[in-house]
């Protein structure tokens, strides 16, 4: 989200009184924000436990001034991200202590009124990106549907994503994130939303974490809706063989070495992954049988246990893959080639989105159904003039967050105009606030939407 332009004296603040303790954010033009509040705190390699709330020599809770955006997790960087979105990350931070959260909700909320609360899961598969980013501003969706949104940022990579769960637990990140969800739960009423009408959201990694919070301990009860953006959930199964050749490789990393010193660890683990095949392009994932998830023989069951609680909207963009190919020199040069180049990329990107993206989302949603949950499949078949990627991976993200300031000038959106872009992100957005609100979509939702979205309930 863009940084507040008004001078942090000259602010006009609201004060909020959740159960966890007193906090100070301010307003920013039609929105609140309530920016970087921590949610939990863990030493390395530690599981998360409530953070501690600030109080003075007289013990009483000192009000925490939520004025800047949550810390990042550490992390490399990333050639992708870089080449996409430039200055992705300006004016981010990054810090161990990354467990925290930020609340955009609406300026004009009245006393007593309960919004539906949308809680984002950023994606970057398990390595990359912070909830606060600015590509991930809610204000739009805030403003237009009137919801609560809730940015979380959690630990990612070597750090949070690591581990054999003996030495070092394994899915610290998930487990940040169960804690975050909690935190919202219990506090996000007194930031005019309803606890009662969580729905989370999160595209790439996120969504693959949204699919795996729904059947993680300690998570059930929590949130009522799930949105489940272009999770790779075809390289999901089978991963422990690969999850073993990293811990060879890397052993167990120091506890109290600097950060950049772990950091430097990841690089061999990914490399101990790539011979894993496709899987090996998201070395790091969530580990079955790992606090806080079931064994992977058990994982179908665990779904089909949770449907009937939680209203599912799933689903991909129509050409997933097309993003990755775009940055395989080899690929690029073969896509290129006279009369079969063409015909060559669109062959390879149809089936790598299927296998990773789009059949697993369908079984997921038939599944859902089969269970007794209610399910609403899409796919997102947008492809924006004058991009390279077509209708790919991301390419949902601008039509929900961010704006003109942060993805107008990307490769990702092209040579689009950005009014259009915004038009058809007006129609995206109610769709996913009224999924929010209702646990379904409308029958005529996908009306006008031709060339962004199709809908499918069976």
């Amino acid at each position: 989200m863009t940084a507040p332009t008004q001078p942090r004296a000259l602010r006009e603040t609201r004060s909020f009184a959740p159960p966890s303790g007193p906090v100070v954010g301010f307003v920013d033009g039609d929105v609140v924000r309530v920016l970087g509040v921590p949610y939990a705190e863990a030493e390395r390699f530690e599981a998360p436990r409530p953070a501690t709330p600030a109080v003075d020599a007289d013990g009483r809770a000192v009000p925490y001034e939520a004025f800047s955006r949550a810390p990042a997790s550490p992390q490399l960087s990333s050639r992708t991200l870089s080449a996409l979105i430039e200055g992705a990350s300006d004016g981010m931070v990054d810090s161990e202590q990354c467990q925290a959260l930020s609340i955009t909700l609406p300026a004009d909320l009245e006393p007593g009124e309960s919004l539906p609360v949308m809680v984002w899961i950023h994606g970057g598969s398990y390595v990359t990106g912070a909830g606060d980013l600015g590509v991930y501003d809610p204000r739009a969706l805030v403003a237009e549907q009137r919801v609560v949104v809730v940015t979380v940022t959690y630990r990612l990579g070597m750090l949070g994503f690591y581990g054999d769960g003996a030495s070092v637990p394994a899915n610290l990140g998930l487990l940040d994130q169960v804690a975050a969800v909690r935190w919202v739960h219990e506090n996000v009423a007194a930031f005019g939303g309803d606890p009662d009408r969580v729905t989370l959201f999160g595209q790439s990694a996120g969504g693959d974490s949204v699919a795996h919070l729904m059947i993680s301990e300690g998570a059930r009860g929590l949130f009522r809706r799930a949105i489940v953006q272009s999770a790779p959930l075809g390289i999901t199964r089978g991963r422990s063989r690969m999850n073993r050749a990293m811990v060879e490789a890397v052993g167990t990393p120091p506890r109290n070495a600097p950060v950049a010193q772990v950091l430097a660890l990841q690089a061999a683990a990914e490399k101990a992954a790539r011979r894993f095949g496709l899987r090996g392009g998201m070395a790091f994932g969530l580990q079955y049988g790992q606090a806080p998830l079931p064994a992977e023989a058990d994982r179908e069951a665990a779904w089909r246990e949770v449907a009937p609680d939680v209203d599912l909207l799933i689903g991909s963009t129509s050409e997933e893959t097309g993003l990755f190919f775009a940055f395989v020199p080899a690929l690029e040069r073969l896509a290129g080639l006279p009369v079969v180049g063409r015909a060559f990329r669109r062959l390879l990107v149809g089936a790598t989105t299927h296998a990773i993206y789009g059949r697993d989302a369908r079984a997921f949603a038939a599944r859902h159904r089969a269970a007794g949950g209610r399910a609403v499949r899409y796919e997102l078949t947008w492809a924006p003039e004058g991009a390279v990627f077509g209708a790919a991976h991301v390419t949902d993200v601008p039509l929900l967050l961010g704006g003109v300031d942060t993805w107008g000038h990307t490769m990702l959106v092209g040579d689009a105009d950005w009014a259009d872009v915004d038009r058809r992100g007006r129609r995206v957005r109610q769709i996913w606030a009224d999924f929010a609100r209702t646990g379904t979509v409308a029958a005529d939702a996908g009306a006008g939407l031709q060339g962004t979205i199709r809908l499918f309930r069976s």
